[in-house]
Order: structure tokens, then sequence, then C-alpha cells
């Protein structure tokens, strides 16, 4: 049985996207950069809602022409080859290798994950309410952001996890993680 792991950066106030969409601030050093790489080994499915879709489409296929961070350089081969699942309702297609998801997704992904195949999810936490989720990882970076986007929207209830890690990288982000209690 494959898994989904829900990775998240987000600000200290709960932000995963700043005023107008801003992602300029997520601070990925060396060992951040390493832990995204081994949660991304070959084989796993990037699984993204279609606004992080947009982010990432327009970034990694041609990253290299845009920054010469080292994660960056790093991670846009990665990227470039993996199998990728974009869930949306009004996205037709998606390019760069990707496949749309939009009748069932919770039947579609719960199928992937029958199948063997590890999903890391990418921004949106949509999936955990339908109960998919196996794993979150939340990356949290040193800044107020005051606005955008919640990494956990609003959503009716509440939802008891387990905490299964607490972490510090570089010094500087903290990562948490938790499984569905």
């Amino acid at each position: 049985m494959g898994k989904l792991v829900h990775l998240v950066h987000q600000s200290l106030d709960g932000y995963m996207e700043g005023p107008d969409g801003a992602f300029d601030w997520p601070a990925m050093g060396p060992e951040l950069s390493a832990h995204s790489q081994a949660l991304t080994p070959e084989g796993t499915v990037f699984l993204y809602g279609r606004k992080v879709w947009e982010m990432m489409a327009g970034f990694w296929p041609n990253a290299e022409r845009y920054s010469d961070d080292p994660h960056d350089l790093a991670f846009a081969p990665v990227w470039r080859k993996a199998a990728k699942v974009v869930v949306s309702r009004t996205l037709g297609e998606a390019g760069h290798g990707a496949r749309v998801i939009s009748a069932d997704p919770a039947a579609e992904l719960a199928a992937l994950k029958a199948a063997g195949h590890d999903l890391v999810l990418f921004g949106g936490s949509v999936l955990a309410e339908r109960g998919l989720v196996d794993e979150h990882q939340v990356v949290t970076h040193p800044v107020l952001l005051r606005g955008g986007r919640r990494t956990f929207p609003v959503a009716p209830g509440r939802t008891p996890l387990t905490l299964l890690e607490a972490r510090t990288f570089d010094g500087r982000t903290v990562l948490t993680r938790h499984a569905p209690a």
C-alpha cells in the first residue's frame, strides 16, 4: 500500500502563500533541501491542486533560468522526471507530463495508493478532509506574512492528529510531522 504525504511550507502565522500569491519567502537551506530530496525518491508521484500546480509549472521546467540556488538546481531535474498528478475541476490539460484528475479524485488517488504508489501532495490540504492523507509534514519558516492563503482552510469539526516528529533544519525552519490519530 502506498502512502500520501502532505508537504507544505508555511509562515509562522499559518499562511502557505502571502498576499497576491507571494511565495518568495521560504528559506531552503541545505538540511531542508536534503529532507525534500529524501522525501521524493524516484517513483514518487507529485500531487498538486490547480493553484499550486500553476505556480510550480511556471518555475520548475526552467528553474535554471530563474535561479542559481543549489536546492533549485538539484530539485529541478527531479521535478521534471517525476510523475505528476493535478487535481482540478477546471483544468483541461496540465502539460509537463502531468495527468489531470477531475471526476472522482478521492477514488483515483485511493487506487494509486492501493497500487503501491507513494504520493507527495505539495501545498493545499483539501484532500485531508477526504481521509486520504497519511501524514502531514509542515515546514514553518521564520516569517509573518499577515495575510494570504491559509495552510489549512477553515472547515467544520476538528481532526485529531498524532505528532510523529519535530525537527529543526538549518537553524531556522521547523518541521512537524503528524498522522491522523
